[in-house]
């Protein structure tokens, strides 16, 4: 199964090594969701594997310059979500179409521009990647002021809405060749669209052998047995209740991993349910070790965020999709039953045919997992990173940095990661 993703000419040969000093990539993203960040580091990481000629250092934006501020509008934006996921995909549907409005562009201008420019002088990037609308709406503005810093837009889902489109956006990213047209629709030129993939982390590239599954399991005091992993994304938005009826009913006969990301709140109140102190039962809370338990389940059962959705495609787990909230979930959630990938939860049905396939039938769901382990190298989870390195190679040694305006430093250092 294609993805429409292939690699820049010459991005095997990049002559880095030609470089006076290392090339700066400066990556912007926002909390909106854990997301849009992960795509950032998994980038960053990415780049920093592949070349020692780049340096890079990720920012969310918001929180960085206005960490008192930030915080409030983002938890105030996960309860809008959580409590009126309805109201949120209204407002994505009635303004698909719609970029940043002038008066929007110019308040997020008025907030950032002092201090962004500030972050930009100070770490001299030679590219900027922004991995959420709002910073790329930013720096698209200050472009237009004069910054010659080129910038790039990583768009993380696998639908375009036209939030995503700024006027002084140099390339824009893509997941699939569908976004590609998506972006078409919207207007953007075909030489400003790269088909990449969302970059994952690299311990998303690789598949593990049986005996270091072996050793996951034991790390995790997990059995050699069916096992489900449930995930509710970076904010662990998952239904407890739905959880409870449809999954831990089959706890006899299959492990489950719940893993409940930030939400310490709903992983308290799991771990108080009797249905979840059973001996397969297994509650965690934030970890980085994702792609070890990816590698050890049979199935994945998830709200379909983009970049989880990449992470199993590049570990070639089959997943469920439970709840995708309206909008760009939907989306992700349509292009990954489309080909093949998952499904949606629509009925209790949906859950028993998996569960049972588990119990009576595991072999042939193994089988189903090493294909779709075989159609993951298709992916080419490097792509990203490898086109970023090709674009930096081809940048004008002379490019100028700064704007014609005061400069104003920030107090806290900072530095690029090596």
């Amino acid at each position: 199964m294609q993805h429409g993703i292939t690699l820049p000419p010459g991005s095997e040969n990049i002559p880095l090594e030609q470089w006076s000093g290392k090339k700066r990539v400066l990556l912007l993203s926002e909390r909106f969701g854990a997301g849009h960040t992960q795509a950032a580091h998994a980038l960053a990481v990415s780049l920093r594997k592949l070349s020692p000629h780049v340096q890079t250092r990720v920012i969310e934006l918001g929180s960085f310059l206005n960490p008192k501020v930030a915080p409030v509008i983002i938890e105030a934006y996960r309860k809008t979500v959580y409590v009126r996921p309805k109201l949120v995909g209204f407002m994505y549907k009635s303004q698909y179409r719609r970029s940043l409005n002038r008066l929007t562009t110019l308040a997020l201008h008025r907030v950032f521009y002092t201090h962004a420019m500030s972050v930009i002088r100070q770490l001299k990037p030679d590219m900027i990647v922004c991995t959420h609308p709002i910073p790329s709406a930013v720096i698209s503005r200050l472009r237009k002021k004069g910054l010659r810093v080129p910038l790039y837009t990583l768009i993380t889902d696998y639908d375009a809405h036209a939030a995503w489109i700024s006027p002084d956006v140099s390339k824009y990213l893509v997941s699939t060749p569908e976004v590609k047209e998506k972006l078409l629709d919207h207007g953007v030129y075909a030489d400003r669209i790269h088909v990449t993939g969302i970059p994952v982390h690299p311990k998303f590239w690789e598949q593990q052998d049986r005996d270091a599954k072996a050793k996951i399991r034991a790390k995790f005091n997990l059995k050699d047995m069916p096992t489900v992993l449930v995930m509710g994304g970076g904010w662990g938005m998952m239904d407890p209740d739905q959880s409870n009826e449809l999954l831990t009913r089959w706890s006899n006969e299959i492990q489950f991993v719940f893993v409940t990301g930030d939400n310490e709140k709903l992983r308290k109140k799991l771990l108080q349910s009797p249905r979840f102190q059973h001996k397969n039962v297994h509650v965690i809370g934030y970890t980085k070790e994702v792609d070890q338990l990816m590698d050890i389940s049979d199935l994945l059962v998830t709200k379909p965020g983009g970049m989880t959705c990449t992470e199993a495609l590049a570990k070639g787990i089959p997943m469920l999709f439970y709840k995708p909230l309206p909008g760009q979930e939907e989306e992700n959630c349509q292009y990954f039953t489309q080909k093949g990938y998952g499904e949606p939860i629509e009925s209790p049905k949906s859950v028993t045919k998996w569960m049972n396939m588990l119990v009576h039938y595991r072999e042939d769901v193994l089988s189903r997992r090493r294909e779709y382990e075989q159609n993951a190298s298709r992916y080419h989870p490097k792509a990203c990173a490898q086109t970023i390195l090709t674009e930096l190679s081809l940048l004008s040694p002379t490019q100028n940095v700064t704007m014609h305006e005061s400069n104003r430093s920030l107090s806290v250092m900072m530095e690029m990661e090596h």
